[in-house]
């Protein structure tokens, strides 16, 4: 009992804040059993997908279906008892339960007995998914409304005929008072809400896919998220700062990839400025026509114009970049530095020592006395384009969300996810890179480039602080250094003014020439206070092709590559349409989608996205709470329990009691 009281006299006035809220031996044991018991529950289902790049319909799906989850649920209860298009149409009505139940009410001539039999339906599998949770956690995510009735029927007890009539009227007064439409939807969320406890976004929802925005509201929603940003994100995050590289970036992107309608529709960013501009300023441009992989046929008129932008802004970008190269030699990219490279009488530029000619040398706006400074008329349109992106609430709203779900990486139950790489030497061991004078490596590299991208986008305007923010957050999309980028350079320059395919080449840093070897990759876990024999490196951002008998399974299973082409135009390479690693109490497991067709298809239809699953780490025994990073800090609360316990038995403390009570 001395140790207890030495204990509890250090920590008294902890302590007394604690009995505030746990005012009584019984209030305090209470809570001790209650979190005992969770650390023997089964440990949640997290599920971990990358690199969505804007693909917002399969996505949705994807959510819907929890990666396939949800079917197999109710294949498991009903595989028996219901035909495969019965299961088919259960499984839609969950996904998608507004617009199904539109169409079933088309067809179906008594709605009464479909609600009956199908709001049984989903009853009995929101308590199989629920069965893993408390009654207290399963009440918590039960939308407020039906919150009392859905707890209800959850905990029934068919076998006990005392309440037998009591549970068939609940059912039937709901179709009675025409609320089984909404009840349906209810239960469809709260069984796609129990289905996945925590959902990890392993980088990239931005650029080539057509609705990031989509994708940013859906995670908004969701109950449990965080993000690990990619270098597609990491740039919009750029833009939203209000660096002017991030957003001639962004604008180039979109260009490329004919997506402006996000850019104009969505985000509301007036873009007729650089419209004007570039059409006034460039003639024909045909080598900057966009890419139409996504089946476009757009008029030939829009085509040019969007051709000659994609220049305009081109020719911006690569000033602005000059400007920031210039402003920090210690990013080592002075062979960046092209236009100050290009003769403009021989019409040639040299890279590394070497002379190319250039196939476009229509650059009327470049000064070689002074190379990277912008026209008044550039200037004019970049200072427009960033108050329209610092104006945008939207833009701002989905921007501020990566930023407080987000970081460069994330330990979590013994996991390490990040998007790209940890920047190492030819060796393999962690590389150093100085910045500002001083060097880092490994983890403290990644926390103080996080440092510095929160603060281009959170320091006070016109501080220094913002402006080395702002540059930094262009240098990790695309500095040979970024963990995000993982290339020794981008060849953006090459492809849009050489016609030498050879010098399109982006040499990937040496990271990704240890992705398959054990020991370097158990130490980057070490590197991370990560060394259990089940941690695991998660990460994007390189799509593995599948198609060509590639696994995302590395190094012995230490190391996950989970970008298995989400975006259409990755499909041909990989020849699937992303994965989902899906680890649960039972150990882990990688779901390969097939390419998703149309939502509208799949509500008309029931057509699901066909997943094919691999176990790769099953557990000896399951996975309880108690082994994760939740059951660690459920036992540091116990201790801190246990010894409020003590001070209220010894008497340190005394109980409070209200009057009445």
């Amino acid at each position: 009992m001395q140790i207890h009281a030495d204990e509890i006299m250090k920590n008294i006035r902890y302590l007394r804040l604690l009995a505030e809220k746990y005012p009584s031996i019984q209030s305090v044991a209470t809570e001790i059993i209650n979190l005992q018991a969770i650390l023997n529950l089964p440990k949640g289902t997290e599920h971990f997908m990358s690199d969505l790049h804007g693909e917002s319909d399969a996505f949705m799906h994807i959510l819907n279906n929890a990666s396939g989850v949800i079917r197999e649920k109710i294949d498991l209860i009903y595989g028996h008892t219901l035909s495969r298009s019965d299961r088919a149409e259960l499984a839609a009505l969950i996904y998608y339960p507004e617009r199904k139940l539109e169409l079933i009410k088309q067809s179906v001539p008594d709605l009464a007995e479909f609600y009956r039999i199908n709001l049984q339906r989903l009853i009995e599998v929101c308590r199989f998914v629920a069965t893993k949770y408390t009654r207290s956690r399963v009440r918590k995510r039960l939308p407020e409304g039906f919150a009392y009735i859905i707890d209800e029927l959850l905990n029934t007890n068919y076998d006990n005929t005392n309440k037998e009539l009591y549970y068939e009227q609940i059912i039937s007064t709901i179709i009675d008072i025409d609320q089984a439409d909404a009840f349906v939807c209810a239960l469809a969320g709260v069984i796609k809400t129990l289905a996945v406890d925590t959902l990890h976004i392993i980088g990239d929802i931005f650029d080539r896919g057509p609705r990031p925005d989509i994708i940013c509201e859906l995670l908004q929603r969701h109950h449990s998220v965080d993000i690990q940003w990619g270098n597609h994100d990491i740039v919009w995050m750029g833009a939203a700062a209000g660096s002017p590289a991030c957003i001639a970036t962004v604008m180039l992107n979109t260009l490329a990839y004919n997506n402006l309608d996000l850019i104009e529709d969505i985000y509301g960013i007036n873009i007729r400025p650089l419209a004007v501009f570039a059409g006034r300023t460039y003639g024909e441009c045909p080598r900057f026509f966009p890419h139409l992989e996504r089946g476009e046929d757009p008029a030939g008129e829009d085509l040019a114009l969007a051709a000659r932008m994609r220049k305009a802004i081109a020719v911006i970008l690569f000033k602005l970049e000059g400007q920031i190269i210039l402003r920090h030699p210690d990013y080592g990219m002075d062979s960046r530095l092209l236009l100050s490279a290009i003769d403009p009488v021989a019409g040639t530029v040299t890279i590394d020592g070497q002379v190319y000619p250039l196939c476009d040398r229509d650059l009327p706006t470049l000064d070689m006395h002074d190379p990277y400074a912008l026209s008044a008329e550039e200037q004019r349109v970049i200072d427009h384009l960033r108050r329209s992106f610092l104006r945008c609430e939207k833009l701002q709203r989905d921007i501020r969300f990566l930023y407080s779900k987000g970081g460069l990486y994330k330990c979590c139950n013994q996991n390490l996810l990040f998007h790209g790489c940890i920047p190492l030497r030819e060796d393999g061991s962690l590389a150093e890179i100085t910045l500002d004078g001083e060097t880092y490596s490994g983890r403290a590299y990644l926390d103080h480039a996080e440092r510095l991208a929160r603060q281009g986008y959170f320091a006070p305007s016109g501080s220094p602080e913002k402006q080395r923010g702002e540059d930094f957050l262009w240098y990790l999309w695309c500095g040979p250094c970024s963990p995000l980028f993982g290339r020794a350079k981008m060849t953006t320059f090459e492809r849009l003014f050489l016609d030498d395919e050879a010098t399109y080449e982006e040499p990937r840093t040496a990271y990704y020439r240890f992705t398959d070897n054990e020991e370097v990759c158990l130490a980057l876990l070490r590197e991370f206070g990560l060394g259990s024999a089940h941690s695991h490196i998660i990460n994007g951002h390189v799509p593995v092709r599948s198609k060509d008998g590639e696994s995302p399974i590395k190094a012995g299973g230490r190391l996950l590559l989970i970008d298995g082409g989400f975006c259409k135009v990755y499909h041909k390479r990989t020849g699937i349409a992303g994965y989902t690693l899906i680890y649960n109490s039972q150990g882990m497991r990688i779901a390969a989608h097939e390419p998703f067709d149309s939502t509208e298809r799949a509500v008309r239809e029931n057509l699901d996205i066909h997943s094919t699953t691999t176990v790769f780490e099953a557990a000896q025994d399951r996975i309880k709470i108690s082994d994760t990073d939740v059951g660690r800090e459920i036992t540091g609360r116990l201790a801190e329990l246990n010894l409020l316990l003590q001070a209220y038995l010894s008497g340190v403390i005394k109980e409070s009691h209200v009057s009445g009570k």
